[in-house]
């Protein structure tokens, strides 16, 4: 993404997971995001462009940002395993951030996954929720339609941020509000944007600077 992205590696259940790192601009630190990639088996890595784009959003308001490659993908050891394994995959990574960081238990931590990738987080929110260590989430065209995504708790609806295209052609815009409904969860809708936000990138990132920021 830029000169000061480096290349990571994490201890994963299976073996060993790269990543890349990127590090905040200059000011004040407010903590690590990890961000989860899209579908394994449809092309989704940690150089996903809406990843990218998440990642440069969060490291241009303070936060080191983390992608790696699930299990099964690139140099990432493993084979896909349905969203299960990805979830220990995310889980450690996590864990392995914090541990890394001096102060981490009193900085922040943020949570961001695309598609397949916001599923996983969905579930890695839900499990971290009950520790008050998550500060931000943001979920974008969240699978909706193809996994059991899990609710976010009330307590994260004012820390959260859901993004979705109006026409959206992989993951209906109604199996979201569907979703977010029984929640009463509210959901940001680009018009005219499907699923990758081709040529809607700048304004996503946008979107996401200002949930940080708020």
């Amino acid at each position: 993404m830029n000169t000061a992205t480096q290349s990571v590696q994490f201890q994963g259940p299976v073996g060993l997971l790269e990543g890349l790192q990127d590090e905040p601009v200059e000011g004040a630190f407010k903590g690590v995001a990890v961000i989860a990639h899209p579908h394994p088996l449809f092309g989704g890595t940690m150089q996903n462009k809406v990843v990218q784009t998440l990642a440069k959003a969060f490291v241009q308001n303070g936060w080191r940002a983390i992608r790696f490659n699930f299990r099964g993908v690139g140099d990432s050891a493993g084979v896909y395993d349905e969203g299960r394994g990805e979830l220990d995959d995310m889980l450690s990574v996590i864990a392995q951030t914090q541990s890394q960081n001096p102060g981490a238990e009193s900085s922040g931590l943020a949570l961001a996954g695309f598609s397949f990738g916001a599923y996983v987080t969905s579930h890695v929110a839900a499990k971290l929720a009950p520790t008050g260590q998550l500060q931000k989430l943001v979920l974008v065209g969240t699978a909706a339609s193809r996994f059991q995504v899990a609710p976010v708790l009330p307590e994260l609806h004012d820390k959260t941020l859901v993004v979705h295209g109006e026409v959206d052609d992989t993951v209906p815009l109604a199996s979201v509000m569907d979703w977010a409904r029984p929640q009463s969860l509210p959901v940001t809708v680009i018009p005219g944007v499907e699923h990758f936000f081709h040529g809607q990138l700048p304004l996503l990132r946008s979107l996401v600077s200002r949930h940080l920021r708020a």
